[in-house]
């Protein structure tokens, strides 16, 4: 008895097993392919599934078997390197199949809602209209004449005619009397064409002959901010799109598609797709399926498009390649960066990561010749990297964290009709608002975490879970209105330059200021104008953006990197420091670069200033290499959230006596860095082996020890291989 094997969307790590549907033959059953949807029943539920393959038996006995209720699909709607990709995601990191496989659909997809969005109408005569004698329908004039053009010329005819102003209105009574009938045909895609580029400079035709592969092959490209990085992918699409093939490119914010696709669309006559969370579902689900069609020639996209399906793959391009933004931090974690690399392992396509400040992992890979390293040492044109001059802020008086000198610096820019970027990386006016009488701190009631002053919005706000509470004007413990804010976050600092920059617009950008759909595109397409301004903002400002107008940028404060508990704190301080840096004198006017600290001897400071992020890279390898850390040895955490500390710290120590970790190294159980978090306690184990396989083997150990528990089905807990996030 063939079996249908699905993969549904649930927290269960397991496929389930289903009866054919009633009435579908046993031909028709061993046709099917994986990679359909299928309608069942789960419970009191209707679900959509995925069939994963025709089993011949089922280790569930067959009067327990339920029957599938629909195939949904006549062809899979996912290729098979697709589902290989994601039954390979599902085993690594260790996550329920189903919910991996629900992030290669979109929403609508998921619940089972039909496949059409890359077809179109096509009208044709039923049976009954194929009888009518010739000169039917005189009474109905225009009906006539739509039925005469299908008789006579058929589906072109009838097309100029509805495009000529006929009715629906009319079409609709033809189908009432059953007369024409409506199928759907595929739209094909159209031909690609582009148009030249800038010449290239000799380090980018060398990097361009130097991804000469049409096959998997793994390339770093490791460019200074400004070299070019981007005119090299863009040759790399034309090379892809002359082949006939697809090109995939993601990039780690939203906010940088919208500039991504315009510089496409300049270049390219083709269909472009963009694929991220900020997309409608209807707009989100038509880019997917031109993407799954072919009619899509390029795919730009957040770490989700990865997911994206293509009928002829040609090129992976991950841009900004170190960027966090590409770990999903929550659900079904993973990175987007190596699920490129295993796709195009499976498409058998070549993969690009592009970055001017690669992560360690990167590195190390190119260095052990799993990546062939391509670099790019100068910028474009005539313009230069900036020079990073140290202010020592020891003493100084700060207004919203600028000083005087750092402010002067700014009017000297804005007076040579030039632009400033200064950098603060903590939105809202104040990290902290305290009671100066009785020492009170406003804490958030949820999270061992303070609250944040947002006066624009009069409120206090955590970061963590997003609680709210309005802006007190007294001391809730004491009673006394001297209520002072401590620390500097954008806000305040935006006010402090209007109010010494009265007659320049100040450009605000973090997740408050860019919330509205198309701020980004329209704060670029404004500042690209030209205007002298400032631009201040969060890190949203260093991914990749090119503002070809800023001659001098400021980091306001970074000295809290330089102290990071996390063993990859420096290595997000260097690219940090380094990536906004590169934001000046992109153009062939020279940049500043001016960097606020209390610790200017700092020796990782002092190593990344003089000696460059290259060397500062080797150094922290070195490091890490010593102390056997990533990427020279495998992680996991394994969390807990509990309405108790002791109850989630219990849990993962029964976790720890299950597993037998062998020559895989056990921590924990620990309180999480943030040991409350909306409401609930948090505690971690954390696993470290030399190799990749026996730190699956602990995390099979650990997952199901955790399904067994009883205690795991009373609280949340999460397992993260390569974690980035403590």
């Amino acid at each position: 008895m063939p079996i249908l094997r699905l993969a549904i969307a649930t927290p269960l790590r397991r496929l389930f097993d289903y009866l054919p549907p009633a009435g579908l033959d046993a031909a028709a059953v061993t046709a099917l392919q994986p990679g359909c949807r299928v309608l069942a029943p789960f419970g009191a539920r209707q679900v959509c599934g995925v069939l994963i393959e025709v089993a011949e038996d089922s280790d569930v006995p067959a009067d327990k078997l339920r029957p599938a209720l629909e195939i949904l699909d006549t062809a899979p709607l996912v290729s098979t390197p697709m589902l290989t990709l994601c039954q390979w995601a599902a085993e690594y990191y260790r996550h329920p199949a189903g919910e991996v496989l629900a992030a290669a659909f979109p929403r609508g997809l998921r619940r089972g809602k039909s496949s059409a969005a890359d077809t179109e109408p096509v009208w044709q005569l039923s049976e009954r209209g194929r009888g009518l004698p010739e000169g039917a329908l005189q009474k109905a004039p225009r009906q006539a004449e739509l039925l005469a053009a299908l008789q006579d010329r058929g589906a072109a005819r009838w097309q100029q005619l509805v495009a000529a102003g006929h009715s629906a209105a009319t079409r609709r009574s033809l189908l009432q009397k059953g007369l024409i009938e409506e199928t759907r045909r595929p739209l094909e895609p159209g031909a690609a064409h582009w148009h030249a580029g800038p010449p290239l400079s000799p380090e980018q035709a060398a990097a361009l002959d130097g991804i000469n592969s049409d096959k998997f092959a793994t390339f770093l490209l490791h460019g200074v901010t400004g070299s070019g990085k981007t005119e090299v992918y863009l040759k790399l699409v034309e090379r892809a799109l002359a082949a006939g093939r697809q090109a995939l490119l993601l990039v780690p914010e939203i906010g940088l598609t919208p500039q991504l696709a315009e510089r496409l669309a300049r270049r390219f006559d083709a269909e472009i797709a963009a694929l991220h969370s900020g997309l409608a579902d209807g707009a989100r689900e038509a880019a997917w399926e031109a993407a799954r069609s072919g009619r899509a020639h390029i795919v730009i996209g957040t770490r989700s498009a990865v997911f994206a399906s293509l009928a002829r793959p040609g090129l992976i391009v991950v841009d900004e390649e170190h960027d966090a933004s590409f770990k999903q931090q929550d659900g079904f974690r993973y990175s987007a960066r190596d699920l490129a690399v295993k796709r195009g392992q499976l498409e058998n396509v070549p993969v690009v990561l592009g970055s001017a400040t690669p992560s360690l992992e990167t590195l190390h890979n190119a260095g052990a010749g799993r990546y062939r390293h391509l670099r790019l040492t100068k910028r474009i044109g005539d313009s230069q990297l900036p020079g990073v001059d140290i202010l020592d802020i020891r003493k100084l008086p700060l207004r919203g964290g600028l000083s005087e000198g750092l402010l002067q610096a700014v009017a000297g820019e804005l007076d040579a009709g030039n632009q400033a970027l200064l950098f603060l990386n903590r939105r809202g006016f104040a990290p902290t608002l305290q009671c100066h009488d009785c020492g009170f701190i406003a804490n958030c009631q949820h999270c061992d975490a303070r609250l944040t002053l947002h006066r624009a919005a009069g409120e206090l706000r955590c970061h963590h879970c997003e609680w709210r509470m309005p802006l007190p004007d007294r001391c809730p413990s004491c009673h006394s209105p001297a209520l002072n804010t401590r620390g500097v976050g954008t806000e305040q600092a935006e006010a402090v330059l209007r109010s010494r920059f009265p007659d320049h617009r100040i450009h605000r950008v973090d997740r408050d200021s860019m919330q509205k759909r198309g701020a980004m595109e329209s704060l670029m397409n404004t500042v690209n104008s030209g205007e002298p301004c400032i631009l201040l903002g969060t890190q949203m400002l260093t991914k990749g953006h090119h503002f070809p107008g800023v001659t001098l940028v400021g980091l306001l404060d970074t000295d809290a990197a330089l102290f990071s508990a996390d063993f990859r704190g420096p290595e997000r301080m260097g690219q940090l420091i380094t990536q906004v840096a590169g934001r000046a004198g992109r153009a062939n006017r020279p940049g500043r670069v001016i960097l606020q600290t209390h610790y200017p001897d700092h020796p990782l400071l002092r190593t990344l200033l003089e000696q460059g992020y290259d060397d500062y890279a080797e150094r922290l390898l070195e490091e890490r290499k010593a102390l056997q850390l990533p990427p020279y040895g495998q992680l996991l955490m394994l969390r807990a959230e509990a309405a108790s500390l002791d109850s989630a710290e219990q849990f993962l120590a029964r976790l720890r006596q299950a597993a037998e970790p062998g020559s895989a190294q056990l921590i924990g159980p620990l309180p999480s860095p943030m040991q409350r978090r909306g409401g609930r306690f948090r505690a971690q184990l954390l696993g470290l082996a030399r190799h990749r396989s026996a730190l699956q083997r602990l995390a099979v150990q650990l997952v199901s020890a955790a399904e067994a528990a009883p205690q795991g089905k009373r609280l949340r807990w999460s397992l993260d291989i390569d974690p980035l996030e403590s």
